[in-house]
């Protein structure tokens, strides 16, 4: 099977466009991939378009009205916050099973302000959760993982500084505005241990990429701006003798990451970058133990001695991640592998990780009382 590389990438800068719609958004993060590969959409042969808010209109057809009906075959994905990555790992099978050698993926999504909460799971299963809101289900993995580790309300709120901080850095983020940690642990309380400004903000955004398998990509002459897909694993959540009230939030990331290091052929060592689902501060600690960056109770470490920061070992979310560039459902997947390509590439500007070679992103998506859905890749500069 054919090695598969991105030679297209981009996505717009996220923020709030009440007057675009979904197949816009689309359509403009797509001519933007197009283009930074050097194509047009007659060169297209299968289009992966993830959108959530909007899965039953057939949104990447509406698309291609904008930007060219070619008449090739169309898919629509809706996975929860792993809808883009869903849509991306789709293009990318698809160019494995020697269907096609160019396939677009993109993601999308309209969101506007407001609580981001569970939908269509089914009744809430009260008790420990207490609630069917993402913020108290997020709230309750940071109490658990204090009580297990001590992880104190300082380091908590330190990924948002951090985070905060590489988000000026980037001229995509919906915010570009540092948030020293007083303003951090003295903003309004959402769920403890988690302040506004430690929740992931509600943006409308897309993402789009251009897959091609790497003969082609070699014929084109492509190969200095192309990255390679080492490893695209997704997860659910495998069966536990469990409390239905307490979701198990990281056995799907942790089967994901074991699956994605063996694809691959690497360890977690072996990562220069990270984009992780930062969907509220809890969730980027308890992550750096999904993800094998550090044992388990050691994420706070990581925080406090900078580890994860542009310029430490392992610089995680140097985009700003979902607290800062923002969180729109659909294209979050796409939009990580941007980043991770940008960096690759060499082209990430003031927020370039030096020498970086081999790349990881990772989403999750789900809920109390719905499933889970978790996808990782993993990225090689070519």
């Amino acid at each position: 099977m054919s090695d598969v590389y991105v030679v297209g990438i981009d996505m717009i800068r996220f923020g709030r466009f009440p007057d675009r719609t979904v197949p816009g958004l689309a359509a403009e993060a797509a001519l933007l991939a197009l283009d930074d590969a050097g194509l047009s959409i007659r060169d297209i042969q299968a289009l992966y378009c993830g959108n959530l808010g909007q899965a039953n209109g057939m949104v990447g057809q509406r698309m291609l009205a904008e930007i060219g009906q070619t008449g090739i075959p169309v898919v629509n994905v809706a996975n929860a916050c792993a809808t883009g990555a869903t849509a991306f790992r789709d293009a990318w099978i698809a160019i494995k099973a020697g269907l096609y050698d160019t396939v677009l993926a993109v993601g999308v999504e309209q969101m506007g302000k407001g609580l981001l909460g569970g939908t269509g799971g089914g009744p809430s299963p009260e008790g420990l959760v207490g609630s069917y809101t993402m913020p108290a289900m997020f709230a309750q993995i940071g109490i658990e993982h204090a009580r297990k580790y001590g992880t104190t309300f300082e380091q908590f709120a330190r990924v948002s500084v951090k985070n905060h901080h590489h988000s000026t850095l980037n001229p995509k983020s919906m915010y570009r505005k540092e948030t020293p940690l007083e303003e951090v642990m003295g903003a309004e309380m959402i769920a403890y241990p988690n302040t506004k400004l430690m929740c992931s903000v509600n943006v409308d955004g897309s993402a789009a990429a251009v897959l091609m398998a790497e003969e082609k990509v070699r014929r084109l002459g492509l190969m200095d701006r192309a990255v390679r897909i080492r490893a695209s694993e997704m997860s659910s959540n495998p069966f536990a003798e469990r409390q239905m009230a307490m979701p198990d939030f990281s056995a799907a990331t942790r089967l994901a990451a074991k699956s994605a290091y063996e694809r691959a052929g690497i360890g977690p060592d072996d990562v220069n970058l990270v984009e992780l689902h930062d969907c509220f501060a809890t969730a980027e600690l308890v992550h750096y133990e999904n993800l094998g960056l550090c044992a388990d109770g050691e994420a706070g470490r990581l925080i406090d001695e900078g580890v994860t920061a542009l310029g430490g070992k392992v610089p995680v979310n140097v985009s700003g991640g979902l607290l800062s560039k923002g969180h729109p459902l659909g294209a979050t997947g796409i939009a990580n592998i941007y980043e991770v390509a940008t960096h690759l590439r060499g082209k990430a500007g003031a927020r370039q990780v030096e020498g970086a070679r081999i790349g990881l992103t990772h989403v999750v998506g789900g809920g109390p009382g719905m499933g889970t859905a978790c996808a990782i890749h993993v990225l090689e500069k070519a």
